[in-house]
């Protein structure tokens, strides 16, 4: 029988604390132990209802120790940031308030923190003053919902209404990427109806930057697409020069900048991304250097105009007529979560300094796991400017071995990768809980892993 919620909350709460401080003494990756106890939470859909607190117990006692502790400090894995304490707090909030974010009317103050949070993380990254932006699911919808304003900008410079009349007898619009585009932006361009085949490669320097000098010369519609924080070096393409050469025929320059623009918050790292804001749009993720609960991105359009006309829909009876747009007419989804409100908590607990410092200590701590591990003769492949390590422990199959017993290990938690045809263990640290103590006793496992010797 579904019961009422007395008690209910408070059990949760309490529930997810412990789970929290647990994380400091468990394994990060689960045990194959707790992986197949999973199989209880299975099975056909029960006749009858089950008691609401029975129903929590279940899945904590038997989820939470299936978990991968990506809200610790010693996940280093995909570039995954933990929430931070004022984030998820917010987020339980925001749940209770349960509120829909696709127009004010529905939700004045998911509205209202939104465009808040949208403000602040504008000026923190020194964007256009004049861009709007919108909260999405993160960078894959970030980039869909920037390239779609770059479609309707460079088609209805050629005078073709692309959300009217789509791309069948459409100009045809060329696309340029460098060699290190990441998958959402390929993704992207394929739900879009551009293609993931047909674009134009620019080659990469050996950390992965595109050749500014390389672009090639443009003419009639045409987009140019960027990176800020290469997904394994972290490097940045030369914002200036390619928005300069791109500009001077015309096309339309967007900016894949999942994690790397928060550099952009820091002093002294903000110089990685100079020229930046000559650009057109932006993507990024809340839920990576934020550190706000999954799911949260964003998007930015320096003119809010064409971000508007590609994600409006047709106007319908019910619906409020507003002058300044509504939330869900610069996002793809109209019922929203309301993501806003995580973001807001998140900066209004940090402050421009506080942001400033969450950035630099990851920073800092991806330069000193290098260090310690090429004292104890690993080689890393990368410049480690900002937050991205790349790792070799020789041979392939020794890279693959090392990985792999990491993660069975469970001191901490690093991928693998291939980065210029060698294979690397990546770590990324993007955590506001990672220490100095979690840095040094990863290190040292990974040290003492790679010192062993298969029998």
């Amino acid at each position: 029988m579904v019961g009422g919620k007395e008690g209910l909350l408070h059990d949760a709460a309490g529930r997810a604390d412990r789970y929290l401080e647990g994380l400091k003494a468990r394994r990060v990756g689960p045990t194959e132990g707790a992986i197949e106890r999973l199989g209880s939470l299975g099975g056909p859909l029960p006749d009858q209802g089950e008691d609401p607190a029975s129903v929590l117990r279940r899945l904590d006692e038997v989820g939470s120790p299936a978990t991968v502790g990506t809200a610790g400090g010693r996940y280093f894995g995909f570039v995954i940031g933990s929430a931070l304490p004022a984030a998820l707090a917010a987020n339980w909030l925001a749940g209770a308030w349960d509120q829909n974010a696709a127009v004010e009317v529905m939700s004045p103050v998911a509205a209202r923190l939104e465009a808040t949070a949208l403000e602040w993380i504008r000026d923190a990254l020194s964007l256009p003053p004049s861009s709007r932006g919108a909260f999405v699911t993160g960078d894959t919808m970030a980039n869909l919902a920037g390239l779609a304003a770059a479609r309707h900008a460079v088609l209805a410079g050629a005078g073709w209404d692309v959300e009217a009349r789509g791309l069948f007898g459409a100009p045809a619009v060329t696309v340029v990427v460098g060699d290190e585009v990441h998958v959402s932006v390929l993704k992207a361009l394929a739900l879009l109806g551009f293609g993931r085949e047909r674009v134009v490669r620019v080659p990469t320097d050996g950390q992965g930057r595109m050749r500014a000098d390389r672009l090639p010369e443009l003419s009639g519609p045409s987009v140019v697409c960027a990176q800020a924080g290469n997904v394994n070096t972290g490097a940045f393409d030369p914002a200036r020069e390619i928005c300069e050469r791109a500009h001077r025929s015309g096309a339309w320059v967007h900016f894949d900048s999942a994690f790397g623009l928060w550099a952009r918050a820091s002093p002294p790292r903000k110089a990685l991304a100079a020229g930046i804001e000559d650009a057109d749009s932006w993507a990024i993720d809340a839920h990576k250097w934020l550190n706000v609960p999954y799911d949260s991105g964003a998007v930015f359009v320096r003119d809010g105009r064409h971000l508007r006309a590609a994600m409006s829909g047709t106007a319908a009876a019910y619906l409020p007529d507003s002058v300044d747009g509504e939330p869900m007419e610069f996002a793809p989804e109209m019922s929203r979560r309301a993501r806003g409100v995580d973001a807001w908590a998140a900066l209004r607990s940090l402050g421009r300094s506080g942001l400033a410092d969450l950035i630099d200590r990851c920073c800092r701590h991806a330069a000193r796991m290098a260090s310690l591990l090429r004292a104890g003769g690993c080689q890393i492949l990368n410049q480690v400017d900002l937050n991205q390590v790349l790792v070799s422990f020789g041979t392939e199959n020794e890279t693959r071995r090392v990985i792999a017993a990491v993660q069975q290990d469970g001191t901490c938690w690093c991928g693998g990768t291939v980065w210029h045809g060698t294979t690397a263990m990546r770590i990324s640290v993007s955590s506001w809980a990672t220490t100095d103590d979690d840095i040094d006793r990863s290190a040292s496992a990974i040290l003492r892993i790679a010192s062993e010797r298969p029998s």
